[in-house]
């Protein structure tokens, strides 16, 4: 990935930043992100969506509604 400026390198650090704490499972906690402390339950039926985040360099996978 490339940085063009200060802005752009804010903005990317942000959004990996919210990634990592908001979605982003973590073994020692449970497969709960940083932010959560609720248990994850993980529906078994649907269809599975990618949500890219960091233009793709990173996805992050759920069931669809």
């Amino acid at each position: 990935m490339l940085i063009y400026s200060e802005r752009h390198l804010r903005s990317v650090l942000n959004e990996y930043l919210d990634h990592y704490n908001g979605h982003r499972p973590h073994q020692a906690r449970g497969q709960r992100p940083p932010d959560q402390d609720e248990p994850v339950v993980v529906p078994m039926v649907g269809r599975i969506e990618r949500h890219k985040v960091l233009g793709g360099a990173i996805n992050e996978y759920r069931r669809a509604a």
